[in-house]
């Protein structure tokens, strides 16, 4: 975890064509909370939406998640969160690194069921949670856009 004499106040995304979930998080407790889930058209959120998170929040880092195939390769998918990531960056000025995501949308949905979830359609906010987890519990395997 980073160090606690230098926190930082982070937001995740768990892209994706239909829906983008959002977290928040912090590195002086290490912890991650779901927020909100954007709807986006084809990928695309409503960009205001964004900015009124980021201005919200204030966030030193945004964390992406990075769909990857099983196998390491990257999907169209893959190519489309990339893409969303450097629009942050470029629109916004935000540093964001992304975070390979794998299996977070099974476990976001095996946490909805355990809290009593009754559309498992909208965990997208605790996917990201888990994204931004991951990065707090290993800094290290955030990498570019």
């Amino acid at each position: 975890m980073p160090e606690a004499n230098n926190p930082k106040s982070l937001l995740g995304f768990d892209y994706g064509l239909k829906q983008i979930g959002v977290a928040n998080g912090q590195t002086l407790t290490g912890s991650a909370h779901g927020l909100s889930i954007l709807k986006a058209v084809d990928g695309i959120p409503n960009w205001s939406q964004v900015e009124k998170l980021l201005n919200e929040w204030q966030p030193d880092l945004v964390v992406v998640g990075l769909p990857l195939n099983m196998d390491d390769s990257e999907s169209e998918l893959s190519g489309r969160a990339r893409k969303f990531a450097r629009r942050l960056h470029g629109r916004f000025a935000v540093k964001v690194e992304m975070v390979d995501e794998r299996l977070t949308s099974r476990e976001a949905k095996s946490l909805g069921r355990e809290q009593g979830t009754q559309d498992l359609t909208k965990i997208d906010h605790i996917a990201a949670s888990l994204i931004l987890q991951s990065w707090l519990d290993c800094p290290e395997i955030g990498t570019a856009p």
